[in-house]
């Protein structure tokens, strides 16, 4: 009898070619197939919620996949950790309903981006946040942003490469604020948090370049949503580096959990 299992993970995205497998690339969804391997024999492809790219981290990925095993949801998520490396890790496991497919479940995402931009240049948080080397005006971003807010078509705000169709997503929150308590000043970092009902390929990436060129005084605030509306890449602003980028938040549909969950971490 298979079973179906939603996992919760979190990861650092540095050495990792982003979430899906490709071939000779270090990937998030094949060190996780791997591990499963590892544990029952099963040779399974999970499915991710999202599709994060190279050096891109995540908080709260969401994966699930169906297994014949009989293991119980928390020795799936221990067994699992022994098995992962140490820039991966399975917060909490639970059986969930087999039709369960976490990319049509999510509702709603969160992302947030990090830019430094503090007199001292970052060292322990480098690997986290976009550094830029002079004083970013916030309340501009803030006004700015506003802009975004809603329904719209985000074409201007996508990789060209990307086969979507419809381009078309809603923002239902988009905050930009100084984060309290930076690595050598309490005000060195600007925090870029973003949810919507669904993001295209580089999509908050280009919206936190865009929003600093705002904030560094190159463009005004009105012209971000000259941007929107132009609807062409070329009209943004620079895609901002993936290691800024952290999915923070996937929000799901309400479920049906077969088994308790398992709010333990390792």
């Amino acid at each position: 009898m298979s079973r179906t299992l939603q996992l919760r993970l979190a990861y650092n995205g540095e050495r990792f070619s982003g979430w899906q497998i490709q071939p000779d690339q270090r990937t998030v969804q094949g060190v996780l197939s791997d591990a499963i391997q590892n544990v029952s024999g099963e040779t399974i492809i999970p499915k991710g919620s999202s599709r994060t790219d190279a050096g891109v981290h995540a908080a709260d990925q969401v994966a699930s996949f169906t297994t014949s095993s009989t293991y119980t949801p928390d020795v799936w998520r221990r067994a699992l950790n022994a098995h992962l490396p140490k820039d991966v890790v399975v917060l909490r496991s639970s059986e969930t309903d087999p039709s369960f497919n976490p990319i049509t479940e999510a509702v709603t995402k969160r992302y947030r981006y990090r830019i430094h931009d503090g007199e001292v240049r970052p060292v322990l948080a480098r690997p986290f946040v976009w550094q830029w080397n002079s004083r970013l005006d916030v309340s501009a971003m803030q006004k700015a942003s506003s802009l975004l807010i809603g329904e719209h078509d985000f074409s201007s705000f996508e990789n060209p490469s990307s086969p979507r169709a419809s381009k078309v997503r809603e923002i239902n929150e988009l905050t930009i604020q100084r984060h309290t308590g930076g690595e050598y000043s309490s005000d060195s970092e600007i925090w870029i948090e973003i949810e919507g009902n669904g993001f295209l390929y580089n999509m908050v990436r280009i919206i936190a370049g865009t929003l600093l060129m705002v904030g560094n005084g190159k463009r005004p605030e009105t012209w971000v949503g000259d941007v929107l509306a132009d609807r062409q890449r070329t009209s943004a602003g620079p895609t901002a580096p993936a290691q800024g980028l952290l999915l923070l938040q996937i929000n799901l549909k309400p479920q049906t959990v077969v088994a308790a969950r398992n709010g333990s971490s390792s």
